[in-house]
């Protein structure tokens, strides 16, 4: 089968071609999905899309219009694809249901460490020979509180991490993760875990019952000194609420790798032309955010398991069996 797949990154494409070698026949494209690109999907019954492709109904119906019946996500999350459509057009929709959670973990906790130890304005300054300490004071984690907002497989190894430095342990989920409650976790509401957290992480999806889970509201609750990651996804936090507080000269520290109008930003190269997006110009200048591009997934480990997942949905379908990561069936 003729597979072509969207938004595909340096690294990430000798894994792609090795992994459909002998299998499928891949052309790799380095732009992403949108409604001017679907287009080059023309006559590929099979198509594989990044998590920051445009797979809303214009685009799904372009994509339907040119001969596409299959679309493979690299990607857990799937709230930039309009299911309803996809069902009503008879496309076949697939995701990566699991991939390493400790890449996302890790990545995390190291966007926590950064902000906490100032790192970043400490790299600049020594690559500058200036060598002072002022301004660079961070706190041990050991016996500090740590609050995380959805505790499943990701939130689990965040915790573990979380454990090992000897903090206190406090989680929000609608479920109870048995593995956290052994490590020590005491589940709370969400109010009670905002107020009492020097240290909060997200690993919740982004559904519309979460949408802006951290708003104005959220960000009042919070310590004056706390510590914000985000690693899950942008439209979690409503930003222009979070730069207001910023502007006020609260937090330690914030660690965002994901922003809620990532898409058409993030993967790209914008150092020539700037950007237009004046919210997130504005985070960008407090030093004591640091925004990464949504990399916290991007391990050998983890890339290795989200193109292994692509090539056996890609297959299955070509096959004519579905498996568990199959969001929308053929109709």
């Amino acid at each position: 089968m003729d597979v072509l797949a969207f938004g595909v990154q340096a690294d990430e494409k000798p894994l792609l071609e090795r992994a459909f070698k002998d299998r499928h026949h891949l052309h790799c494209l380095d732009v992403f999905l949108t409604e001017d690109t679907a287009p080059l999907a023309a006559g590929h019954e099979a198509i594989s899309t990044s998590v920051n492709a445009d797979l809303g109904a214009g685009v799904l119906r372009t994509l339907a219009a040119g001969g596409t019946r299959m679309v493979a996500q690299r990607s857990t999350g799937f709230n930039n694809i309009d299911l309803d459509v996809a069902h009503d057009l008879g496309l076949t929709v697939a995701r990566v249901s699991y991939y390493s959670p400790y890449s996302v973990a890790e990545f995390a906790w190291t966007l926590a460490m950064a902000v906490n130890r100032r790192i970043v304005r400490a790299a600049h300054r020594t690559r500058d020979f200036d060598f002072r300490l002022d301004g660079l004071l961070g706190r041990d984690m050991r016996g500090l509180t740590v609050g995380v907002l959805g505790t499943g497989k990701i939130g689990e190894a965040f915790t573990r991490i979380a454990q090992g430095f000897g903090t206190r342990l406090l989680g929000w989920d609608i479920v109870q993760n048995p593995a956290c409650l052994d490590l020590g976790m005491k589940y709370v509401d969400k109010d009670e875990l905002l107020a009492a957290a020097d240290l909060i992480s997200l690993h919740v999806p982004l559904l519309p019952a979460t949408h802006h889970l951290i708003d104005a509201a959220a960000l009042k609750a919070m310590k004056d000194d706390a510590i914000l990651v985000n690693s899950s996804r942008g439209g979690l936090i409503d930003t222009d609420a979070l730069v207001a507080e910023l502007r006020a000269g609260r937090f330690t520290g914030v660690g965002l790798d994901v922003y809620e109008a990532e898409a058409g930003l993030f993967y790209l190269d914008k150092s020539l032309v700037g950007i237009g997006d004046d919210t997130l110009a504005r985070l960008m200048t407090f030093p004591n955010v640091l925004v990464t591009s949504h990399q916290a997934y991007y391990t050998a480990d983890a890339v290795g398991e989200i193109v292994a997942t692509t090539v056996r949905n890609i297959t299955d379908y070509a096959e004519g069996r579905r498996n568990e990561n199959v969001l929308v069936p053929a109709g």
